[in-house]
């Protein structure tokens, strides 16, 4: 299989994306990687080496420009009371990534039952707005260093939408940027919803590290064992 992810901007496309070449293999699954705020779609790259070939991986770009080589999904600004966000652009980010989920989906031939889609820090709070809020395009998300956003609460499918939807919460303990009480209140809520859901933490800061890149890799494969 080859790994290069090709940049792909066509204007049928709401999203510019980096596809990941499946080789031969046939693309069975659509896997999402969302980046985190200030970063690009290169950056989870590294998250597609224990992901296996039949699933088409996909890292799209933020639509917002911060600097060379810098997105976002939305801005936000972190203040002694919590991060601040602008909540338009983080609602526009959700509908974007909604009709682009549907795109790709036509486009490659994948079910929204073999969809899954995750992201680190702002990319895995756009993962749970999309998976929370619109189910039926996905089967599951993932947050990855990330929260789910209050503001999401009128939004929210109801528990019988979310009946199928998988998530996984994964957090370092030692997380200063977005603080571990982000990930309980996650699991909180989503205990709350009914999903089926699973906390890993570890103990790290804000990042990815091997332990939980290994459990993501898991997660997706006991994800997608479970969908039709």
């Amino acid at each position: 299989m080859n790994d290069v992810f090709a940049l792909v901007q066509d204007p049928a496309f709401v999203l510019a994306y980096r596809v990941r070449d499946p080789g031969t293999a046939r693309p069975t699954s659509l896997l999402l990687l969302l980046h985190g705020v200030g970063g690009n779609e290169t950056n989870l790259t590294g998250l597609a080496a224990g992901i296996p070939p039949d699933v088409l991986v996909v890292l799209p770009r933020g639509p917002l420009t911060l600097g060379d080589a810098q997105h976002a999904w939305f801005r936000v600004t972190f203040t002694g009371a919590g991060p601040q966000i602008v909540a338009e652009e983080a609602e526009a980010s959700r509908q974007a990534l909604v009709r682009f989920i549907a795109q790709l989906q036509a486009a490659y031939g994948i079910a929204p039952e073999r969809t899954l889609i995750a992201g680190f820090s702002q990319g895995g709070i756009l993962s749970a707005s999309v998976g929370l809020t619109a189910p039926a395009a996905v089967a599951g998300f993932a947050v990855l260093s990330g929260r789910i956003l209050p503001e999401l609460e009128p939004l929210l499918a109801s528990p019988e939408q979310l009946a199928h939807v998988r998530a996984l919460v994964a957090h370092g303990r030692d997380d200063t940027k977005l603080p571990v009480g982000w990930a309980e209140r996650a699991d909180a809520l989503l205990a709350r919803l009914g999903v089926t859901r699973a906390l890993r933490l570890y103990p790290h800061g804000h990042g990815i590290g091997e332990a939980m890149a290994r459990d993501f890799a898991n997660w997706i494969h006991d994800t997608l064992e479970a969908s039709p």
